[in-house]
């Protein structure tokens, strides 16, 4: 017992005392010391002195070898490689808050005629440059700006005397910490150290998004025409890019340049996602063409009077914006797609991923809303703390705690009868403390990131007969008369179509084509028409009965297609089975052939 001692090692987050023996090695007393502090093995350095001489190096010479006694203090420094800074160095941010980063972000003034009494050159209250945060500027804007921009907050927080030195980005966490080792695990125990903090919903001040923009028209009406001819609800996932947003300081806009629609269950009044097995394959050709995923659609829509296509205003101050089931949704889209920073410990802070709804408006006509929910909701939905009310859409519920998951307390502030702040328990929650809105709009001047005039089928829409095959592929084709070949292969649904297919993949040989589309160039389209995989794609559009257009040159060495032939094989217009020539009923599906 004599041997048993006591070390005493001092960190910057705290002492804490580590039992010992005489004869233990320095690096299994090591081993001990990460074990208690929470570092890996090369993560720190432990000294005998304050001033970081002395180190105590993982050897096999015993403690006391080393001249350590019972009660000595040792000082323990995290090592510089992790240490967070140098973790946050590692983050790759997006090339928007990169740029964002970069500008001087100040709001700048002329110089007013009547309050300034100074020179040409100089400055005074009236007219000095104000910063991006300043919530006068922003309430005085036409229409008045509720929430800063993201980069504007992180201004305020690095603004001042130190520089943003200590200024750091914490994402909630509504889980019991690991590795406490006091009391048994919960639900038997459960401390301070480990206990997460209880939340207040407050209305978040700031949104990583300032600005949503269809590039054309055409986008939702596309999008909507599967509601105009089956009354059914349908989702999408938007893709496109972000862009400086001019109107707001700092502000961020997601522009959207194409709609994927997934396989999904739809009725009028539900949406169920399905598993999409070409989710990979969209997201790669999405990043090829200089796209990625910035959010996701959906419409709520129900006819008024189909005389004069008017829709009914549901969605309103006296009813939802968004329902909790819908904030849950949106909560669980961002935590997939989170937001790179690095002025997060963790790498990671909030989202860019938007929530747009298709839904009436006051005038009865379809309007496009968007949305965010804050990084409290976020937290609340990762750790599977929000649940919806099953009669109530506007109304969530903070779960309680069971054996089997500790919640920790949720509280948000209202107003009671008297006009006196109250804080009450968010069971239930109104779900308008989670929302941040965002405008949605659409351009004076319509953009086109894909210049095609003809509509390819859209993909997962079998029920209205729009099936993505072969036979479409031709027919689209032979409606392009005019169309250079850049024109008629810039169109996001014929290209997805022709990297998944099942006859003829083209995944790995299209990277050619998906250049020319993301950079307009001609020259390349006419490269890849040339290539042997066009060639067969040609051959398969004549073999199911289709032709392009000859007067095109659509041939693999730019002679005209050959005619489909009466004794080649056809496609069936149903099941898409290829049968033999000479007979006129699916062998799969013995429907027709016409």
């Amino acid at each position: 017992m004599a041997d048993n001692i006591i070390i005493r090692v001092q960190s910057p987050d705290g002492m804490k005392k580590i039992p010992s023996t005489k004869r233990e090695t320095a690096a299994a007393f090591l081993k001990k010391v990460a074990k208690e502090f929470g570092f890996n093995s090369n993560g720190f350095s432990v000294y005998l002195n304050r001033n970081k001489t002395g180190e105590i190096l993982s050897q096999n010479k015993t403690l006391s070898l080393l001249k350590i006694k019972h009660g000595d203090m040792l000082f323990l420094f995290p090592s510089a490689s992790s240490s967070s800074s140098e973790v946050m160095d590692t983050v790759q941010e997006d090339e928007i808050d990169q740029y964002l980063a970069k500008q001087d972000g100040k709001i700048y003034r002329n110089r007013d005629p009547q309050l300034c009494r100074h020179g040409a050159l100089g400055k005074c209250v009236h007219c000095v440059p104000l910063e991006p945060f300043d919530e006068d500027y922003l309430n005085h804007l036409d229409p008045p700006v509720k929430h800063m921009s993201f980069h504007a907050y992180l201004r305020k927080l690095t603004g001042g005397a130190d520089k943003g030195k200590f200024a750091a980005l914490e994402n909630i966490s509504c889980k019991i910490k690991s590795g406490c080792e006091g009391h048994p695990p919960w639900p038997e125990g459960i401390c301070t150290k480990c206990q997460p903090s209880a939340i207040t919903l407050n209305r978040q001040k700031y949104r990583h998004v300032d600005n949503i923009m269809f590039e054309n028209h055409t986008i939702a009406d596309r999008f909507l025409d599967f509601w105009r001819k089956t009354g059914s609800q349908r989702m999408g996932y938007l893709y496109g890019r972000y862009t400086e947003h001019t109107d707001i300081p700092l502000g961020i806009r997601a522009e959207v340049a194409a709609i994927y629609e997934p396989p999904q269950n739809a009725t009028q009044n539900s949406l169920e996602l399905l598993e999409d097995p070409k989710a990979a394959a969209v997201d790669e050709i999405a990043a090829k063409l200089g796209l990625c995923k910035v959010g996701w659609i959906f419409t709520d829509l129900l006819s008024e009077d189909t005389r004069i296509g008017t829709v009914r205003y549901s969605r309103n101050k006296d009813s939802h914006y968004l329902s909790a089931e819908e904030c849950i949704t949106a909560g669980y889209f961002q935590n997939k797609h989170s937001n790179p920073c690095k002025l997060s410990r963790d790498g990671h802070f909030g989202s860019k991923f938007v929530t747009v709804v298709a839904t009436g408006g006051p005038d009865n006509q379809v309007h496009f809303e968007g949305y965010q929910v804050s990084n409290q909701c976020m937290a609340l939905v990762r750790d599977e703390c929000l649940l919806p009310c099953k009669d109530a859409p506007e109304l969530g519920y903070a779960k309680e705690s069971s054996p089997e998951q500790y919640v920790p307390d949720v509280f948000y502030k209202d107003k009671d009868k008297f006009g006196n702040d109250v804080t009450f328990l968010a069971r239930p929650l109104p779900v308008e403390y989670l929302i941040i809105d965002i405008t949605t709009t659409f351009p004076k001047d319509p953009q086109y990131t894909f210049s095609s005039t003809q509509r390819f089928p859209i993909e997962n829409r079998d029920i209205l007969g729009e099936t993505q095959d072969f036979h479409s592929l031709a027919t689209y084709l032979s409606q392009c008369t005019s169309a250079s070949f850049l024109d008629i292969v810039s169109d996001f649904h014929l290209l997805l179509f022709l990297v998944t297919n099942e006859v003829m993949p083209l995944r790995d040989s299209i990277g050619l084509l998906l250049d020319a589309v993301k950079t307009s160039n001609e020259d390349l389209a006419q490269t890849w028409k040339k290539s042997e995989q066009w060639a067969t794609i040609e051959q398969l559009c004549s073999t199911v009965g289709g032709q392009p257009s000859s007067s095109l040159g659509y041939g693999a060495m730019g002679g005209p297609s050959v005619p489909a032939s009466s004794s080649a094989m056809w496609s069936c217009l149903h099941c898409t089975f290829m049968n033999q020539p000479g007979t006129e009923h699916c062998e799969m599906c013995s429907l027709p052939r016409s």
